[in-house]
């Protein structure tokens, strides 16, 4: 049998028993803008609650004007990366106003927010040093720290005793550095992390702190500047958490690319030595476009923020009283616990037939018995939507058993 075969074989025998274990994952296909609704392929129009679209820009004409704008003014794409000829005038721009909005000395863009983290910790740790990271963190933070030599710890998720425990082994086995990562906040539970605490304990031991924000750049805070914000840790303007990776791709348009933001020094050596940086074709031109008009937005107002929050509240209460069970928080993510999987599958498919758009997640997404709806909420939700979509879920709930 030719070597193709046999793997060919194989790879087919795993999908088989991922598709019998109720673990496959299957596309739905979309002929519409990301929006408060989409369009099916097959015409259906449905209430969208799994978009990472926050604050509802995906589609918003002023950000669309500003990626066409640019794609007349910059051209289609760079091809090529920065240091070789990549680097245009508005990147620089785009790099200055993420480091303002975030309060750090400068900042610098990635293809994807995946490479923000998959090439930060080899070029600023090594085996002398240690980096302590949440059990919940994102997958390409975990793939990001296994590329580097550093010494390796991991505290329970969200747990500051479990952290102080940690950052004191690190400083007892003679760590020259010790960053501390974690999600500002987390993809699938939702849940804030406690950074006040985090910088108490990092400053006690000597440490740096570092976060991922994708899922909270945008609208966590009173102005919208992220997790760090939220917890008290602006201050005149300035981070006082020392690293901010982060993305374009969720609430600041939603279309793709990453950035890292930072002190002066740090940012230049990611530079300098970042491989997906240096490998990596620049980020299109009309997404840095596109991106420096809604920075523009936030800077102007936190209407889109405080609308979201608004849906937020209201859904997680509606949702709460109609007898489904959900991750406590004020985050916009809101996780609905099925715990199997199967019924997981199940539940999103009758509510795909009541006009609703979800996703169940379940193993390896999250971890085994954790199965649950992802609903995330967004600024361009109406309340009547939103109603539409609690009823839905009342109706499904009751009719596969999750309800009385």
């Amino acid at each position: 049998m030719p070597a193709i075969d046999d793997f060919l074989a194989q790879v087919q025998d795993q999908l088989q028993q991922l598709d019998a274990a109720g673990l496959m994952k299957r596309e739905r296909i979309i002929s519409t803008p990301q929006g408060a609704t989409v369009r099916l392929a097959d015409g259906r129009e449905l209430i969208n609650l799994c978009a990472n679209n926050y604050l509802g820009l995906s589609a918003d004409a002023a950000v669309v004007a500003a990626a066409q704008a640019t794609l007349a003014s910059h051209g289609f794409g760079l091809s090529s990366v920065r240091f070789i000829c990549g680097t245009q005038d508005i990147h620089k721009t785009l790099e200055q106003r993420l480091a303002r909005f975030l309060g750090t000395d400068d900042a610098i863009l990635y293809a994807a927010a995946f490479d923000a983290n998959g090439g930060l910790f080899e070029p600023l740790l090594s085996e002398a040093d240690a980096v302590i990271s949440d059990a919940l963190n994102h997958a390409s933070i975990i793939d990001g720290i296994r590329l580097c030599k550093a010494r390796r710890l991991r505290y329970e998720h969200n747990d500051m005793t479990d952290l102080a425990a940690q950052l004191q082994l690190a400083r007892s086995e003679g760590a020259r550095h010790v960053l501390v990562f974690s999600d500002g906040a987390f993809s699938m539970d939702g849940t804030v992390a406690q950074l006040a605490e985090m910088r108490r304990l990092c400053d006690e031991h000597g440490a740096l702190l570092a976060i991922d924000d994708c899922h909270a750049t945008g609208f966590m805070g009173a102005t919208g500047r992220g997790s760090h914000e939220h917890a008290g840790l602006l201050v005149d303007g300035r981070s006082q958490v020392d690293i901010i990776t982060g993305t374009l791709g969720k609430a600041l348009g939603g279309a793709s690319g990453g950035f890292t933001a930072g002190p002066a020094p740090v940012i230049e050596l990611l530079r300098q030595r970042s491989r997906p940086y240096l490998f990596s074709n620049t980020l299109a031109p009309a997404i840095v476009g596109a991106s420096i008009a809604v920075l523009d937005l936030l800077e102007a107002s936190t209407a889109l923020r405080d609308r979201v929050h608004q849906n937020t509240r209201y859904f997680r209460q509606a949702i709460a009283e109609a007898g489904f069970e959900i991750k406590p928080g004020e985050h916009p993510i809101v996780p609905i616990m099925v715990y199997d999987a199967v019924l997981a599958q199940r539940l999103a498919a009758r509510l795909l037939e009541l006009g609703i758009y979800v996703v169940g997640f379940f193993f390896p997404v999250v971890p085994r018995g954790q199965a649950r709806i992802r609903v995330q909420l967004s600024a361009a939700h109406s309340r009547e939507q939103l109603e539409t979509a609690v009823a839905a879920f009342a109706q499904a709930g009751r009719e596969l058993g999750l309800l009385k």
